[in-house]
């Protein structure tokens, strides 16, 4: 991890507006290793959380927009979208709020339901005010993940014999990594099943309206 903080020192100050443009598009894993280099000083903690925090907000506001002008036109251009604007409809009639709170901590739908969102016309204000308490959230949640997992590997290695803490090393790594893909393959085949469940729906519908 240490070569972490080493690509974040050799940005240097370069290294605020490339989390800038991370996070606008969706860049938890450099919020996460960002933290983790402020807690070594490599990064000034609040600067990144705002940037982070800026790059978020900015980014759903634009998708945001994009939907609530463009969106019809998109659906056309990319159908491929339409079962997942429909699923983040049914989200949004359903939870509201709350859904708008969370949308980002949910692997693989924060682009598109920031188009969904744009594209039912939700309330530009109220979107724009919860979107903006939901990014703080969200930059908060992950530079806080990265320093505390700084912290726990200090602790770790702190208490270990240093023969042992290559291996020691080496042991974390594998299990973080493998921990890292089971986490993913688990949203991803969650993220599959309601793509599939959505299409069926959409299918669904279609064949009702047509009969």
């Amino acid at each position: 991890m240490e070569q972490i903080a080493e690509i974040f020192r050799d940005w240097g100050h370069l290294a605020y507006p490339v989390i800038f443009i991370w996070t606008f598009f969706e860049g938890e894993t450099v919020v996460i290793f960002g933290g983790y280099a402020a807690r070594y000083g490599v990064l000034d903690g609040y600067w990144l959380f705002f940037m982070a925090w800026l790059g978020s907000f900015l980014g759903d506001q634009t998708w945001y927009y994009i939907g609530r002008h463009y969106g019809p036109r998109l659906l056309k251009r990319f159908p491929r979208w339409q079962p997942g604007v429909f699923h983040v409809s049914e989200l949004m009639q359903r939870y509201g709020v709350l859904f708008i709170l969370s949308f980002r901590f949910i692997y693989g739908v924060r682009n598109i339901s920031s188009i969904a969102i744009g594209m039912i016309h939700y309330s530009r204000v109220k979107f724009a005010l919860i979107n903006f308490v939901a990014a703080g959230a969200w930059a908060a949640s992950f530079v806080g993940f990265g320093y505390g997992f700084a912290v726990l590997s200090e602790a770790v290695t702190a208490s270990l014999p240093e023969h042992l803490l290559g291996d020691a090393v080496k042991i974390v790594g594998i299990g973080a990594l493998a921990l890292f893909v089971l986490v993913v393959t688990t949203l991803v085949r969650r993220q599959i099943k309601r793509h599939e469940a959505a299409q069926r729906d959409a299918a669904e519908r279609s064949q009702c309206d047509d009969d």
